[in-house]
């Protein structure tokens, strides 16, 4: 109950786990003079740079920096930044943003998840001290204020309250209620064939005369909504499916309360995705099926296939996993958080809750990137006066859920600290269920920007799949990358196939033989599932099957999506 209640205060970070992770690192500079005595050389020479550079830009606004942005930092990019004083207070700061990447790196003996959570604490206090964060060190603000007399102050005042407003009423943020579900987005015709205490199965309306005999199943993840994939229908990834002749079902997934605190991970394979090929089978009789998950839902998809595989079932036509990880070893930048101090931290902050919701987890991804999601949007908004223009994407992603407390404690722990699955250890109905049983062909898609599953993460299906894996490396993050349209500028991605036969080869070598291609790689996965589907195409299957148990109980987008 006192980690819980500190936890509120601390927006779930574990004091322990970075006093813990600082003290490594301090003790281990304290006792490297060699490495003490390079930063006090590069902070000397730094100085003298910077001390060059203010007394050449004083006399001519010409003067070349001696220091650049970081690649994607643009704090410091427009024209006023480069005139003086504002210049100086620029390359001040990146000058002690560099001079603290080496001071928290590269210190002998220290472990890496020590120095990953100490660049992390410095990073943050870094960013907070950004001289593009005050109105007074901003020339791009006091441009603004001068041009608008302060009227910029005012609506960004207003804008705050607003915000304020929405967080103290538990209210969605401003903006959102321009892309409600069933109206503005998640609009592709469907029935609510099935519903169980944890999901809703959507069939989609067919639109085309014929279609594949094989249906594809959708299993996105549960710490988000399921419109992900059925966004406004011009990116809807289900109305894409559809047209092509694909029969679709998705699952929803319940948003959690306290009272689901006891409901596991093996609880969304079984009313999960057991209880969703159930009904499909009833209602597509003998067809095989071609599942596909998403994040979360992939690996819940790869433990299923590899316990179905185990026993024999053979009700897959193929597996496809969409920014899903199925080794831990590398998570990415969320393993700043994962570590037996801080899953102590959480566990107790769930225990006490019942759940852990996203808004909870958007804190720690925020602060991730506090530079771009935190304190850029408050310059934007509070000191600029601006809205950034609210986009479906946005929308959604603040539409969040909520996890249950066993659950996401037996992710975290099993997955995550402990690679339970990757190393064979994760076990199902008393058995292990192993990724190298399933024979299916995998199609798996990384993204370039990816922070949560990291590609060279997903890259790793490669080495635990003992069988032929299509790999995709799209272009975009961890949303954009899969919400990725036919038609849409600037995208771009790679494939290439890996036969069961083949040899192993590295990230490195894969991205050196793979041909980028421009576009949308949705095409290409629609091709391959139609090159593993029965050639003969078959007329479109009834919307639920009465007879079976499994009537139509409502229209998409249902019930559960609407859940708050």
């Amino acid at each position: 109950m006192t980690e819980a209640l500190m936890a509120r205060m601390t927006g779930g970070l574990s004091p322990a786990a970075m006093a813990l992770a600082c003290a490594d690192w301090g003790i281990h500079l304290a006792s490297a003079p060699g490495k003490r005595a390079e930063l006090g050389l590069k902070a000397w020479r730094k100085a003298n740079r910077l001390a060059g550079y203010m007394a050449r830009a004083s006399v001519d606004p010409k003067t070349p920096p001696v220091i650049e942005p970081l690649p994607g930092d643009e704090r410091f990019s427009t024209p006023a930044w480069q005139k003086w004083p504002f210049s100086l207070y620029a390359q001040s700061f990146l000058m002690a943003q560099q001079w603290w990447h080496n001071a928290t790196h590269e210190v002998p003996g220290t472990s890496r998840h020590a120095q990953d959570v100490t660049a992390f604490v410095a990073r943050q206090m870094l960013d907070m001290s950004s001289p593009s964060n005050f109105p007074m060190t901003n020339p791009d603000v006091l441009a603004r204020a001068h041009e608008e007399k302060g009227a910029n102050f005012m609506r960004g005042f207003q804008n705050a309250l607003e915000d304020m407003a929405a967080m103290g009423s538990n209210e969605p943020a401003i903006g959102t209620e321009a892309f409600r579900p069933g109206v503005e987005v998640a609009v592709t015709p469907g029935q609510v064939v099935y519903r169980n205490h944890l999901i809703e199965l959507i069939q989609y309306s067919p639109t085309t005369p014929d279609v594949f005999a094989e249906p594809v199943l959708l299993i996105p993840a549960w710490i988000m909504k399921y419109y992900i994939l059925d966004l406004s229908p011009h990116n809807s990834l289900v109305r894409d499916l559809v047209a092509r002749g694909h029969t679709v079902f998705c699952i929803s997934w319940r948003n959690v309360t306290a009272e689901d605190r006891n409901v596991g991970l093996d609880d969304y394979r079984k009313l999960g995705v057991l209880a969703a090929l159930d009904a499909i089978n009833a209602i597509v009789p003998g067809a095989k099926v071609h599942a596909t998950g998403y994040c979360l839902g992939g690996t819940l998809l790869a433990i299923a296939a590899a316990a179905m595989a185990r026993v024999r079932d053979d009700r897959l036509a193929s597996v496809s996993l969409f920014a899903a990880q199925t080794d831990f070893t590398e998570p990415g930048e969320l393993q700043l958080f994962i570590d037996e101090s801080q899953l102590h931290f959480l566990e107790s902050m769930m225990w006490d809750q019942g759940y852990l919701s996203a808004d909870q987890m958007a804190g720690a991804f925020q602060m991730l990137h506090s530079n771009d999601l935190v304190w850029s949007r408050l310059v934007q908004d509070y000191l600029m006066g601006g809205r950034a223009p609210m986009i479906d994407l946005m929308a959604w992603n603040a539409d969040s859920t909520r996890m249950p407390y066993r659950m996401h404690s037996e992710y975290l722990r099993q997955l995550f600290l402990d690679n339970a699955f990757a190393s064979g250890q994760y076990i199902v109905d008393g058995h292990p269920a192993a990724l190298p049983n399933i024979r299916v062909p995998m199609f798996a898609v990384g993204t370039e920007r990816d922070h949560v599953a990291p590609w060279r993460s997903v890259y790793k299906l490669h080495f635990l799949a003992d069988t032929e894996v299509t790999f995709v490396l799209t272009s975009g993050g961890h949303n954009a990358g899969i919400v990725s349209e036919p038609g849409h500028a600037h995208r771009h991605f790679r494939i290439r196939r890996k036969a069961a036969s083949d040899a192993y080869i590295s990230p490195d070598e894969w991205v050196a033989g793979a041909q980028a291609e421009a576009g949308s790689w949705w095409p290409e996965w629609s091709a391959w599932l139609a090159a593993r589907s029965s050639p003969q195409r078959v007329a479109p299957p009834q919307m639920g099957a009465p007879a079976a148990g499994y009537a139509p109980l409502e229209p998409a987008p249902g019930t559960y999506v609407l859940q708050r």
